[in-house]
């Protein structure tokens, strides 16, 4: 009935947890590995999933490319993040109404609880999180974009089901703040992006081919956000979240979320953009900017979407 996908790198943590969720929707999981150096291969082949790997570039282009050489044999295709699991409520609600749902519906949405530190973060406008997770195979692609990037419909409309899935990453907050240190340089790619039209434009969440609040989310971005004077946005946006859209009541770990996340982590990406923009600001054609950008970041950066593709790898070994 349904295939899920799986993008991983080093997540032997989480593999047996996800695929121990997983076992009563269905047994067609693949995981696309990023050549991990723990046991995430081995784990998965264990618990009976189908393990293949492929160079990392980002997000995007990875999903895509599973998207693109994976074996799937199901009507329906599942996006899920190696630390994420569905609720029981929403796997019964998979079983009961995917199979009946009419032929234009060839998406769905679903509500995703942000599980930090051990608290679900409920308020400052994280809760809920609805995003296109389930679609009809050969429906949907993904946004081509270096963070933030969303399953967009190529065809047909999508439906909302009640019940959510779950992020809870079990590493410790070093794994957090390491991880999203990272994601500021890719953050940053996208700004410039936006400013120096480096990439070919790709259809996405603001064609409306995504679920209203990520078209609304993307909208506030690019149109306010990112267009406010340095460090201004970071502060406002910190101080909306946690007190007029009162995530002081998560406690304790919603004030360590909301600032890290809110503020620590915008005001990064506000840091990278301008670090970066002084390095190319002197430039004039862009390949002399993707080259330039490339070197200072250590990205391949090229085209978001020039054709990666490769034939698929053969199944590693249980």
């Amino acid at each position: 009935m349904i295939s899920v996908v799986i993008l991983s790198f080093n997540e032997q943590l989480h593999v047996p947890r996800v695929l121990e969720n997983l076992q009563s929707l269905t047994r067609c999981i693949f995981f696309v590995d990023s050549f991990s150096n723990d046991e995430t291969i081995e784990l998965a082949g264990a618990g009976g999933a189908k393990s293949y790997q492929h160079e990392f570039t980002h997000q995007a282009q990875q999903f895509q490319w599973a998207l693109d050489n994976l074996p799937i044999e199901t009507e329906w295709v599942m996006r899920l993040d190696a630390d994420e699991t569905l609720t029981p409520e929403l796997i019964e609600e998979i079983k009961q109404k995917l199979p009946s749902l009419p032929p234009d519906v060839t998406g769905v949405n679903i509500n995703r609880r942000h599980i930090f530190m051990g608290r679900w973060i409920k308020h400052g406008g994280r809760y809920p999180l609805t995003l296109l997770r389930i679609w009809r195979k050969g429906s949907a692609k993904i946004e081509q974009r270096w963070m933030d990037e969303h399953m967009v419909l190529l065809r047909g409309r999508a439906v909302t089901f009640d019940h959510d899935f779950c992020d809870d990453n079990l590493k410790d907050i070093a794994f957090f703040t390491d991880k999203h240190n990272k994601y500021t340089t890719r953050e940053a790619i996208d700004r410039l992006n936006a400013e120096y039209g480096l990439f070919p434009p790709d259809e996405g969440v603001e064609d409306g081919a995504s679920s209203v609040q990520a078209r609304l989310k993307r909208l506030v971005k690019a149109r306010i956000y990112n267009r406010l004077p340095f460090g201004v946005g970071p502060l406002a946006y910190f101080l909306w979240r946690y007190f007029f859209q009162v995530g002081f009541l998560d406690g304790r770990e919603g004030l360590i979320y909301h600032f890290l996340q809110g503020f620590w982590y915008r005001f990064l990406v506000d840091v990278r953009v301008l670090e970066l923009r002084r390095a190319i600001v002197h430039l004039e054609s862009k390949d002399a900017i993707r080259t330039e950008l490339a070197r200072l970041t250590g990205l391949d950066i090229a085209y978001p979407h020039a054709d990666r593709s490769s034939p698929v790898a053969p199944s590693l070994p249980a």
